[in-house]
Order: C-alpha cells, then sequence, then structure tokens
C-alpha cells in the first residue's frame, strides 16, 4: 500500500464523537437535560474525557436552526475552559434551488461568530496540521462543493473539508472523508446483527488503495435503532454485548499497519437517542453482574475501545 499522507499525531487516532445541540427544542425527544445548560454541557464533556474523547463534532444547521447555534455557541465557549476541542459538522440542506449560495453563506456566517480571531473560545476548535476541521452530513446533494471549497479557501488558516466516504465524483472538493454508521436499509436484518462490517471494509479498503492522499477519519458505533425517530426506517443494529463497538472501533487496524493509524476515530454517536445510537450512558454489556440492558462506566467503555 502507498503510505498514507496524513497520520495520527500519536500511534492511534484520536477520538471524537459526534454530538446532538437539539435537545430541549420541543420538535425533539426528551432525554432529561436542555442542550443550553452550561452544567450539562461541562458534565457531558468530562464524561467524554473520561471515556478517552478528545472533542465533540456538534451537528449544525446555520441560521435554519437558531436553537442548535445557540447551543454551540455554548459548547464553544465552555470546551474552551475545560481543554476540550469542539467542530461542526455541517447538515446540508436539502433544497434544490440556492444550497451553494447557502451553504456559502452559513460557512462565512460560523467563521464569522465561532473561527474569527475575537470569537469567544476560539481556541477549543479542532485543528488538523493547524488548519480547522469541517465535517459535511450530506442530505440533498445539491451543493457544489467545489464552489464552496473555493470561497472558504481565503480563510486564513483554510478549513480542512471533510465529507460522508466512501469519495464520489467529487473528491477532488474535499480534504478527506470520514465512515458514518450503516444499519443497512428498512429491508436489513430485524434481529439487528448487520453491525455494518461490509460498509467499514469498503471505506477503509477504498481510502487505502485509491485515496491515500485524502485525511481518513473511521467510524465507530455502540448500536442502533431509529424506530423513536419521526424519520425512522424500523433499522436495527444490535450491541452485541458491548461487541459492535469494540469491533467498529478498532476495524481500521485490519488494513493499516501499526505504523500508519489514522488521524482520527470518530464515535457516531455520542447522544443520537432518536436514532439509539448515543454512548454517552455507557456501552451496553451483558455482564452476568447485570442486565443485558445495563451500561458499562465511562472507564470500562475506555479500556474497552483500547482493547
Amino acid at each position: 500500500m502507498s503510505p498514507l499522507k496524513f497520520k495520527a499525531a500519536g500511534s492511534s487516532p484520536e477520538v471524537i464523537a459526534v454530538y446532538e445541540a437539539w435537545f430541549g427544542h420541543p420538535q425533539h425527544l426528551s432525554v432529561g437535560y436542555n442542550s443550553h445548560d452550561p452544567a450539562v454541557i461541562k458534565d457531558q464533556i468530562r464524561h467524554a474525557q473520561a471515556m478517552g474523547i478528545s472533542a465533540f463534532v456538534v451537528d449544525w444547521y446555520g441560521d435554519r436552526e437558531p436553537f442548535i447555534d445557540q447551543s454551540y455557541a455554548a459548547m464553544q465557549k465552555i470546551a474552551a475552559k475545560n481543554k476540550f476541542r469542539v467542530a461542526m459538522m455541517y447538515d446540508e440542506t436539502d433544497r434544490e434551488v440556492g444550497a451553494t449560495d447557502g451553504a456559502i453563506a452559513d460557512f462565512t456566517m460560523f467563521h464569522d461568530a465561532y473561527l474569527a480571531a475575537n470569537s469567544p473560545g476560539r481556541e477549543a476548535y479542532l485543528t488538523y496540521q493547524g488548519r480547522p476541521v469541517i465535517f459535511i452530513f450530506p442530505k440533498g446533494l445539491h451543493t457544489d462543493w467545489s464552489k464552496v471549497q473555493a470561497a472558504v479557501s481565503s480563510w486564513n488558516p483554510a478549513p480542512l473539508l471533510i465529507n460522508e466516504g466512501p469519495p464520489g465524483a467529487d473528491v477532488n472538493s474535499f480534504d478527506g472523508y470520514y465512515a458514518w454508521i450503516d444499519p443497512g436499509s428498512k429491508n436489513g436484518a430485524q434481529d439487528g446483527s448487520s453491525w455494518g462490517e461490509q460498509s467499514l471494509s469498503n471505506f477503509y479498503e477504498t481510502m487505502r488503495d485509491k485515496h491515500p492522499d485524502k485525511i481518513i477519519v473511521g467510524g465507530a458505533w455502540a448500536a442502533f435503532n431509529d424506530e423513536k425517530a419521526s424519520w425512522g426506517l424500523n433499522r436495527h443494529i444490535a450491541a452485541r454485548c458491548g461487541q459492535t463497538f469494540k469491533d467498529t472501533f478498532n476495524f481500521w487496524r485490519r488494513d493499516f499497519p501499526a505504523d500508519q493509524p489514522i488521524p482520527f476515530i470518530m464515535i457516531e454517536t455520542w447522544n443520537d437517542y432518536e436514532e439509539g445510537s448515543a454512548v454517552e450512558r455507557g456501552i451496553p454489556t451483558c455482564s452476568p453482574a447485570a442486565p443485558a440492558s445495563a451500561t458499562a462506566s465511562a472507564s470500562d467503555s475506555a479500556q474497552g475501545a483500547k482493547n
């Protein structure tokens, strides 16, 4: 294999986690806390740090979701005070008209509010080789990302744009790709036994063999169940007593040697309770001392991820 152009700073990937910042909004599931509460955010950061997570990647919609933008603002300021990192995952609009102009306007808004020299908590923003890392969550697929890339190239420093993989025809518009949780179709295995092995294998092999010059962000997940989501398709990934998390977390090792660690592993997700992928309350376990629905402690989860 060709050597990777971008590798982890240390001997293993940096661990980050996708964070949903919409709880407390009436359109979303009640989970017992409000995403605007500074005490909640501070506790979540401390908990994540205990699990070996260094950053939250916050799902962000620009001015389409003011509630989430307020959550992000609080998160970045609190992260800066607690030696934690934060990054934005831009949720692309599904509108066909104006998607590109909308994305450029949203990115400009984000830069001015959170990445400018005087932005509160700016030092907490996740960087790689000195450049801010921005993730893209594709939806409508109507955005011309080459134009967005050109627009943000004037930032100082210019951001790294990371899209969901594997790469498509617009590969030159992105600096890297991440693997995303794959629960399959609504006609998939209803017992949840299909945990995404084929999807991860395809992602890593494609990146290794065809795109070693791109930033590779691995994906890890503990479970999936979207029956509580209004958009759900009744898809499932079983936790398998914590084995799903261990398998996905370490899967990158199958395709990359120890001296070629990929830069990041992204846990999907920290707290998406509507799609049943949250690890905030622990990784599921089936230990004899606890029922199958019990969760591991933060320290157990971190240890399990490293073994």
